[in-house]
């Protein structure tokens, strides 16, 4: 499918709280409000229908998941159809008994299921306890043809390499999404923040300069305080 020439994208930074109900109404008035500006194409942040659990192994977590196709993507897909717009969503997955993804999924402006990413590089690190829920990626990189052209979802820690960004670069991405959770733990941000904000923002820079493509990075916002009294 050929590229649109010219289209505004609208990403939906958002604070999440611990009501998926609220986030998912926070989300869909994003998007509206992305639309009524003109936006061809809305991104969410990573796993955005809750907080960010994964400071901590909790198996109550593993309530939040649901299938794909499933409630939020369904009510999102009428919010793309109605507001027009290409929608870039991440969801918990829950693909089966015991298996669980990060996902995200892209629905076209028509409300169709346009494609389904699940993430493949998996952090696990102090705050980031990821491997504990999600199993890896089985579907790939991949470009998915919308009615703006070819765009592909990549998400958060997959922003660290190169390999991914080529591969659905070759396969005629015009753009690529990063829909993140990410930030600083609160005692080492005076220490490393700077360093550590110049190297994230360095390394998408470089996805797009070597590719030739535009890149799109979209958070969530505030301070989400974890179990054991730390947050990001």
């Amino acid at each position: 499918m050929p590229r649109k020439k010219k289209f505004q994208l609208g990403l939906v930074q958002m604070a999440c709280t611990l009501d998926p109900a609220r986030n998912l109404r926070r989300a869909v008035a994003g998007i509206r409000g992305s639309a009524r500006k003109g936006a061809a194409v809305v991104c969410l942040p990573e796993l955005f229908s809750s907080r960010y659990f994964c400071q901590s192994e909790d198996h109550h977590a593993f309530d939040l998941a649901e299938p794909i196709p499933g409630p939020t993507t369904e009510a999102l897909s009428e919010v793309a159809r109605k507001a027009k717009v290409v929608l870039i969503a991440p969801v918990f997955e829950r693909r089966a008994a015991g298996v669980y993804h990060n996902s995200a999924v892209v629905i076209d402006a028509n409300g169709k299921l346009a494609g389904l990413y699940r993430k493949m590089h998996i952090p696990d690190d102090p705050g980031y306890y990821e491997k504990f829920y999600f199993t890896p990626g089985d579907l790939g990189f991949h470009a998915f043809n919308t009615r703006v052209g070819p765009v592909a979802p990549l998400i958060c820690w997959d922003q660290w390499y190169p390999e991914a960004a080529r591969l659905v670069a070759l396969e005629g991405a015009g753009i690529i999404f990063y829909p993140t959770a990410i930030g600083w733990h609160p005692h080492e941000k005076e220490q490393y923040g700077v360093a550590q904000r110049d190297a994230w923002k360095t390394v998408q820079r470089g996805h797009a300069i070597a590719n030739g493509v535009y890149v799109a990075a979209v958070n969530r916002v505030g301070f989400e305080e974890g179990a054991d009294g730390g947050g990001i």
